[in-house]
């Protein structure tokens, strides 16, 4: 009966665990980001796909943090 169950549980986590496995590998990266019509500088989770707004940063920022330091730095973002 216990082996029953072993081999239960053994599959059951055989399925479960590429699950896992993907949303942990999931990072969040944060872009500088500008809407083309008002010329705002502003910070997104996601890259833009879209032409009503464009990335201005060089790259994608690990943490907010970072992308808001890195926002300081960008031109278009400290003239408007």
């Amino acid at each position: 009966m216990s082996r029953k169950y072993f081999l239960a549980g053994a599959v059951l986590v055989a399925f479960a665990a590429p699950s896992f496995a993907q949303t942990s590998m999931t990072k969040t990266e944060y872009y500088v980001v500008q809407d083309a019509s008002t010329k705002k500088c502003m910070i997104v989770d996601k890259k833009p796909t879209t032409t009503t707004i464009v990335q201005v940063g060089p790259m994608a920022f690990k943490t907010k943090t970072e992308a808001e330091s890195g926002m300081k730095t960008i031109t278009v973002c400290t003239t408007n």
